[in-house]
C-alpha cells in the first residue's frame, strides 16, 4: 500500500480516532499524542490492515485498546474537558453561556459513567456509529450495548433534570 492509498483510507476518520481519544484520556495533549501514535502503528502495518473489512472498525478498536492501556499505565494526564458540538448564529451571551454549561455537564455527567457506558454514548451519540459497528467495536452483543446506552442515558437524563430543577448537582 503506497502513502497516498493508506491516507485515503485513514485520513477520513482520523477525527473520530482523535475525539474517542480525548474522551477516554480527557487530556487534549493525550489525545493528541494517543492519535499519533496510532495512526503511526496503522502506517506500520498498512500491508496488513488491506485484509481488512473495515479498516474504520478496526482503527477505532486499536484506539480504545490503547486509551484502556494509557490509562491503566496511569501515564495519562487528566486535564479538564472543555468541547462544544454546535454554533449558533446572532444567539445572546445569557443563553451561549447557559448551553455552554449545559454542554459541559453534559461532558462531565459522560465522565462519570462507567467505562463501558461512556465508551459506548461516545461511539453512539457523538460519533453516530450504528449498533452493529458499535457490537464489533466493544465485542459485546447488540442487546448488551442497547442496555448501556439506555442506562447512560438515564443517568445523565436524571442527573440533568435534578440540576434544571433544583440547580445542584
Amino acid at each position: 500500500m503506497k502513502q497516498s492509498e493508506f491516507l485515503q483510507v485513514v485520513l477520513p476518520f482520523k477525527d473520530k480516532l482523535f475525539r474517542l481519544a480525548k474522551r477516554l484520556l480527557v487530556s487534549r495533549e493525550e489525545a493528541e499524542d494517543a492519535t499519533q501514535e496510532l495512526i503511526f502503528k496503522l502506517w506500520k502495518s498498512k500491508e496488513k490492515i488491506e485484509n481488512y473489512k473495515n479498516v474504520e472498525a478496526f482503527a477505532i478498536t486499536m484506539t480504545k485498546n490503547y486509551c484502556y492501556d494509557r490509562l491503566k499505565s496511569k501515564q495519562a494526564n487528566n486535564l479538564s474537558l472543555i468541547h462544544t458540538n454546535y454554533k449558533e448564529k446572532e444567539t445572546s451571551l445569557d443563553k451561549k453561556i447557559e448551553y455552554k454549561d449545559s454542554v459541559n455537564l453534559v461532558h462531565q455527567l459522560i465522565e462519570t459513567l462507567p467505562a463501558q457506558q461512556k465508551i459506548i454514548i461516545q461511539l453512539r451519540d457523538i460519533e453516530q456509529y450504528d449498533f452493529d459497528e458499535i457490537c464489533k467495536i466493544t465485542d459485546m452483543k447488540p442487546n448488551t450495548v442497547r442496555v448501556a446506552l439506555s442506562r447512560a442515558r438515564k443517568t445523565i437524563r436524571e442527573a440533568l433534570i435534578k440540576k434544571h430543577n433544583y440547580g445542584v448537582s
